[in-house]
């Protein structure tokens, strides 16, 4: 072996290792100053209180919760079972009452009632106003189409014969009524300062923008029923329920002005349908007169009703002697 064995017992083994000398140096004076002070801790003066604990820590509690320091209150978060169930300081907070419960209900009710008076002001307004314009725009392209439609129709045939009608002069054949929606007369009524386009045909459709007339009813200054229906909207029949006898209607055909005046104003149910008849009221009667009827809903904003309006013709004016005195005034 090239390193000898060392004896165990040879005081002279330690004689390299030198003896070290501990350096003396001056005490930290603030040892403990980084340290911050803990709360609730024991000063050196003052003895622990009972039970606190002597080196300022935390004691455990049997259940191994530690306990609170002198000024805190503990919270317990996890849910603790009790005779009525499982609690928490949530389940505490949020627990409902029957005050809460009452609350709850009428803040859901007032909610609910204010937006359905808020769409009911919607729907109202729309009834009101909205309905009006978007009626008085096609209103209007409903006048242009009939203009054209009156340049556009033939004049009077010398070779057809008289048929000695009223509504037929001498060489003149019988007025047609147009197709279902097209426009075929205007009706003004003075009182109401109103004026429209009437269009032929009484579906949803037809009478959607504008009054419509009844087939297979008179036309104006026929004799019989000169029928026409009409929406109970403010730009429509609104105020219909206004007329009463004496007052005056006036149509407007491509070659004459119709003058009447109102005879009747009624209320009857839907299925009397016998107010449109050549003799309102009198299905099988024969007509003698040239009659017309107004047609809407009643009362405003429902249609349980009808409101019926009847006139009778008062006198016929040709277009080319002017405007009638009655649309003047």
């Amino acid at each position: 072996m090239l390193i000898p064995a060392v004896p165990v017992h040879d005081p002279s083994s330690t004689a390299l290792l030198p003896t070290m000398t501990p350096r003396k140096t001056q005490p930290f004076q603030h040892a403990t100053a980084m340290l911050p002070t803990v709360p609730g801790g024991s000063r050196p003066d003052q003895s622990p209180a009972a039970g606190d604990d002597p080196a300022g820590g935390d004691q455990a509690e049997p259940d191994g919760e530690a306990r609170p320091r002198r000024g805190e209150r503990v919270v317990k978060l996890r849910p603790e079972r009790t005779g009525e169930g499982y609690k928490s300081v949530y389940s505490e907070l949020t627990r409902p009452t029957i005050g809460s419960r009452i609350r709850t209900g009428l803040r859901f009710s007032g909610e609910l009632m204010i937006t359905f008076g808020l769409i009911i002001l919607l729907f109202a307004g729309y009834e009101i106003w909205g309905k009006s314009v978007i009626v008085n725009a096609h209103q209007s392209t409903l006048s242009q189409e009939l203009e054209r439609a009156w340049e556009d129709e033939p004049g009077p045939d010398p070779t057809v014969a008289p048929t000695g009608g009223p509504s037929a002069p001498p060489g003149v054949a019988p007025p047609k009524a147009p197709a279902g929606g097209k426009p075929m007369a205007s009706l003004y009524i003075p009182k109401l300062d109103k004026s429209w386009v009437v269009v032929e045909g009484v579906t949803q459709k037809d009478i959607r923008y504008a009054p419509g007339h009844y087939p297979k009813t008179a036309l104006p200054g026929q004799v019989g029923n000169f029928s026409v229906a009409g929406h109970r909207n403010k730009a429509t029949f609104w105020s219909l329920d206004e007329l009463h006898d004496g007052d005056v209607i006036v149509v407007e055909s491509k070659t004459d002005w119709y003058v009447y005046k109102v005879t009747d104003n009624l209320i009857v149910k839907p299925s009397q349908v016998e107010v449109v008849a050549a003799v309102p009221g009198k299905p099988k009667a024969k007509p003698t007169k040239a009659m017309l009827t107004l047609t809407t809903c009643n009362p405003k904003f429902d249609n349980y009703e009808r409101l019926i309006i009847h006139a009778e013709l008062a006198r016929k004016q040709p277009k080319s002697a002017g405007q009638p005195d009655e649309l003047k005034g």
